[in-house]
């Protein structure tokens, strides 16, 4: 082979490989600033994250879940017949974490390095904070999303039957750290 030839095929390699990239989206963001889960078929698919580098990743989600006094007592006094609501809660988060991708379905499975669960009693129930670490080529928010969520839902189904009335909600992504964007803060 030539030596021109061999520099036509190393530089049109890339070129096809961006082509190819560009016409699949490829992870690519979209005109409107979202990444696009959306293939050129119209067909959902997983974003490609291949070219992205390795960067150590952070994400903090938050919730609460409001409940009655006497709900609040029960677990307080150890009064609940299922066990402690705030442990099975904590564990069913940080297991929820790491099963994210098997629940959302276009969700990167992850090495996850660190996850935490904190349930903080509150004047009507309890807020629920996740805290999720990984190096990887894709953020951590959904594992600490569901790991909230998760942790509210487990603590409602150790308490119904004391109260039915509890309400689960303001689950939000508090803060993250790296990969492209870079560091987000939530401000209230």
């Amino acid at each position: 082979m030539s030596k021109k030839a061999g520099r036509s095929l190393a530089v049109a390699a890339p070129q096809r490989q961006a082509r190819r990239r560009a016409k699949a989206g490829g992870g690519r963001r979209t005109a409107g600033g979202g990444l696009s889960h959306v293939g050129p078929d119209g067909k959902a698919r997983m974003v490609d994250v291949g070219d992205k580098p390795v960067t150590d990743r952070e994400a903090v989600a938050r919730g609460s879940i409001a409940m009655s006094a006497a709900a609040r007592r029960a677990i307080r006094t150890g009064a609940v017949k299922k066990g402690d609501p705030l442990q099975v809660a904590r564990l069913a988060g940080i297991m929820a974490a790491k099963r994210t991708s098997e629940l959302i379905p276009l969700c990167h499975p992850l090495l996850l390095t660190h996850i935490s669960v904190e349930l903080t009693a509150t004047r009507t129930g309890y807020d629920i904070d996740a805290r999720v670490r990984t190096s990887g080529q894709t953020g951590v928010e959904m594992e600490a999303l569901t790991a909230v969520s998760v942790a509210a839902l487990t603590i409602y189904d150790m308490l119904k039957a004391v109260d039915k009335t509890m309400v689960i909600g303001e689950i939000r992504v508090e803060e993250k750290r790296g990969g492209r964007s870079g560091t987000y803060r939530r401000r209230d």
